[in-house]
């Protein structure tokens, strides 16, 4: 199965700063994978390479395509949605989608309108006039009415309430995704998108420091919550991280021997935001990060 997405070696400095430093990925068609990281991780500037907006060093497929050389070719099969909207707000909604129509040949004008029949969006209504939740959905209806392969969402929902959030998502599972497809994914808000992820990408410093399947994490990492007189013998397993709820310490394991650590307490799988805090390595700063997304 030929990879929508592969990387060998994949390098770009900025000075001494390593934004990413020798990064290998393969992304198959049909996924939907998060890709989680702290600020200044590289999340930014993997994507500007993908999309063919930033140069690097290593080796990078993209539908098969080199970025750096074809990207006309492969925007034609690639949707982008950023967290900041760029639609300009002196036009009209009608009129934004009649560019789309003049400018990409695989946009369907029945498709993108009947997506915005399920919205309170008004097709003579100007940009300026849509609060940031409209645009966000008039933004998903042109791209959902574009034949692409690759979905790539940057922050796609912050700033909406949750109501937004939800509909945005689950108009992407319903109206887009397939088997031939696939959806990369950045954002803090991890809680909201755990559910509908096939893959994980953990990036810090440029590098990638956990890169698998949902189904591989679930069957590979287990929590326990450990009785009071408990803690000592938990701890002498080895756990990768440690922390303490209401009281109660919780521990995190890499592979363990579940049958040993059921006589030990409360068993079950950790969030990914759990799971970024205790693989960041730093805590305080990983805590931080994901302060709003559970």
């Amino acid at each position: 199965m030929t990879a929508i997405i592969q990387a060998r070696g994949l390098t770009r400095h900025y000075g001494r700063f390593k934004a990413l430093d020798g990064i290998d990925l393969d992304i198959p068609p049909g996924r939907i994978v998060g890709l989680i990281g702290p600020n200044g991780a590289g999340k930014t500037t993997a994507l500007k390479a993908i999309l063919g907006l930033s140069s690097y060093r290593g080796k990078l497929s993209v539908l098969g395509k080199d970025p750096s050389r074809q990207r006309d070719e492969l925007m034609r099969e690639v949707c982008f949605i950023a967290d900041v909207a760029v639609l300009p707000r002196w036009a009209r909604v009608r009129q934004i989608i009649d560019l789309t129509e003049r400018l990409h040949p695989k946009f369907s004008r029945p498709r993108c309108l009947h997506y915005l029949a399920a919205t309170k969006i008004n097709p003579n209504a100007r940009i300026k006039t849509l609060s940031k939740g409209m645009v966000v959905q008039l933004h998903l209806a042109l791209v959902m009415a574009i034949e692409a392969r690759l979905l790539i969402l940057d922050e796609p929902t912050l700033g909406l309430d949750i109501l937004f959030r939800k509909r945005f998502y689950t108009n992407l599972l319903n109206d887009y995704f397939d088997e031939d497809r696939s959806i990369l994914v950045t954002t803090h808000q991890v809680e909201e998108i755990e559910h509908i992820l096939t893959d994980l990408i953990f990036i810090k410093e440029g590098r990638l420091i956990l890169n698998s399947s949902m189904d591989d994490i679930q069957q590979r990492y287990c929590e326990l919550m450990v009785k009071p007189d408990e803690v000592h013998a938990a701890r002498s397993l080895d756990p990768i991280h440690e922390r303490v709820l209401f009281g109660r310490h919780i521990f995190l394991y890499d592979q363990p021997d579940v049958g040993h650590l059921k006589t030990l307490g409360e068993l079950h799988r950790p969030s990914i935001a759990d799971l970024f805090v205790a693989l960041m390595g730093d805590q305080d700063s990983a805590a931080a990060e994901l302060e709003n997304a559970a």
